[in-house]
């Protein structure tokens, strides 16, 4: 009987044995089925997805758009030759900053320009067509990053993202002019779509980046360092500033280590006075009041005082404020159990329309009270006009109202009086808008690994 019972079950086992490879083969079809599958199903929700096919329709009709402007409208001198003259000091060889001079004076942004206009001078020769067509992929490049992040947060209706592609302004900015803050402006976004994922740390290095090119970008800086603290423990939020600050440190240092403070001085210099007959912005300001330390001394007070009352109120609001928030983190008092440098090493993990609104809100108060915006200077918000808007509870018409207002205004050249006035207008009831609007609980709880993979079980 033992030996009738040996034998079956050597036989259950040979049988099995014998079968493993079709059962093998059987799984690995599944499994290719699955996967098939599912590659179906994201591509069936891509193009079921309205948002997402309007915004590759967009990225195409204005990719045509830009090739048309490339062809048929003149180029505005305004910058190049002064780049170019600037680059050419600098691989010559020179690396005192004051003597890194062009046509339209010494050389006033960091490195990073250096760097970048290097490459596009040895790209394109230092031939305008050549460099235009560089800057229409850039252009393209760029929308396509900001459409991602409008897609991502889905805070602006479908039809609204066409408003993106509409500014005559932002393509003459682009690829008729030239301007390096196209080049910052897309870092700057890039490292914003970065940051939706929780990749604090590279999305740091990419914002450095921008910051070496023009330094506008540290408009960013306040509402950024607030989402750092609340997306990480201290030794995270300390690494990533380590990390940025070490990018400044390498891109300046074939200048720190020869000429370190005319580097300092020029590359960094915070308090140039602007010429008033290009400012879009104060032009009703009389230039005697415009230039004097007293008005720049009132709009960085006001400045300051605006990102105080935003973070206190509405960005921190869910935590019970700024010092809420503070003593809740204990940041300077205990530090965590895992000194972890991972950038998802906390429970709580910020919400995507948080992020992006701190971020544009916060840049946007720097805007409104820069002393001087020049023509070029509405690329560094531009890209967040229609999500700011739709951020309000303004109807729908008010929003293309105050759109369209804008628009016009960075249009008109020369500026005057009255349309500096009116800008100033929009702004301040955008502002308004803002501060009026409900905020959102700014975190979303990430699920314990143990009860997703639970769930996967089941």
């Amino acid at each position: 009987m033992k030996v009738v019972v040996c034998y079956a079950a050597f036989g259950r086992h040979c049988l099995r044995f014998a079968l493993l490879p079709s059962m093998a083969g059987a799984a690995s079809l599944r499994a290719s089925r699955s996967r098939r599958h599912g590659k179906e199903t994201i591509r069936s929700d891509i193009f079921k997805n309205r948002t997402i096919t309007f915004a590759v329709a967009l990225i195409f009709a204005d990719a045509i758009l830009v090739a048309l402007i490339i062809a048929y409208v003149p180029y505005t001198k305004i910058d190049w030759d002064a780049y170019m003259s600037q680059v050419s000091g600098f691989l010559g060889g020179e690396r005192d900053y004051g003597n890194l001079k062009g046509d339209t004076g010494p050389l006033v942004y960091p490195a990073g320009f250096l760097y970048v206009y290097s490459a596009v001078q040895n790209l394109t020769g230092g031939q305008v067509y050549s460099a235009q067509i560089l800057f229409g992929v850039l252009y393209i490049v760029n929308l396509a990053i900001v459409l991602f992040i409008y897609v991502k947060t889905d805070v602006v209706p479908w039809w609204a993202l066409s408003l993106l592609c509409l500014s005559k302004r932002i393509h003459s900015i682009f690829v008729l002019r030239l301007f390096n803050d196209c080049f910052a402006m897309t870092l700057l976004h890039a490292s914003v779509a970065l940051f939706l994922y929780r990749k604090w740390h590279l999305g740091m290095v990419f914002f450095s980046g921008a910051v070496s090119i023009k330094m506008n970008v540290l408009l960013y800086a306040p509402p950024l360092l607030l989402l750092l603290l609340k997306a990480m423990h201290i030794v995270g939020v300390v690494s990533a500033l380590a990390g940025a600050a070490l990018v400044q440190i390498l891109v300046g240092l074939p200048f720190l280590i020869t000429y370190p403070v005319s580097y300092i001085a020029n590359a960094f210099d915070l308090g140039r006075v602007f010429i008033h007959f290009w400012s879009v912005n104060f032009k009703f300001v009389p230039e005697r009041i415009f230039v004097s330390k007293e008005f720049a001394v009132c709009l960085l007070i006001v400045h300051l005082c605006l990102l105080a009352v935003f973070a206190n109120y509405k960005w921190c609001k869910y935590e019970g404020g700024i010092i809420g928030f503070m003593r809740s983190r204990r940041f300077f008092l205990t530090l965590p159990l895992s000194l972890s440098f991972s950038d998802a090493s906390t429970s709580l993990i910020l919400t995507k329309e948080h992020i992006v609104t701190a971020m544009f809100v916060g840049n946007f108060i720097g805007i409104v009270c820069a002393r001087s915006l020049h023509y070029q200077f509405y690329s560094w918000y531009f890209y967040s006009l229609p999500y700011l808007l739709w951020r309000t509870l303004f109807p729908t018409w008010l929003r293309l109202i105050l759109f369209v207002g804008i628009e016009l205004c960075w249009n008109l050249y020369p500026s005057t009086p009255a349309s500096s006035g009116m800008l100033l207008c929009l702004h301040l009831i955008i502002l308004m808008g803002l501060w009026f609007a409900p905020s959102d609980n700014p975190y979303q709880l990430k699920e314990d690994n143990n009860s997703q993979r639970h769930k996967k079980h089941m």
